[in-house]
C-alpha cells in the first residue's frame, strides 16, 4: 500500500514551487555527486517533498 500512496500523493499547493526547485537541484547533480551522498535517481521524489517542507 505504501506504493500507491507515494504514486499518487502531491505536495501541498503552497511547496509545490519549493518542491520542482529541490527536484531540479536532485537532477542536476552529477553521479559523483549522487554517489558521494549516497542517493538513488528512485529517492528523489521523497527527498524533494523533505526538502520543500523545511
Amino acid at each position: 500500500m505504501g506504493f500507491f500512496t507515494e504514486m499518487f500523493a502531491r505536495p501541498r499547493p503552497q511547496e509545490r514551487q519549493r518542491y520542482r526547485a529541490a527536484l531540479a537541484l536532485l537532477n542536476a547533480m552529477s553521479n559523483a555527486d549522487r554517489a558521494d551522498i549516497g542517493i538513488k535517481p528512485a529517492d528523489f521524489p521523497r527527498i524533494a517533498r523533505e526538502m520543500a517542507i523545511r
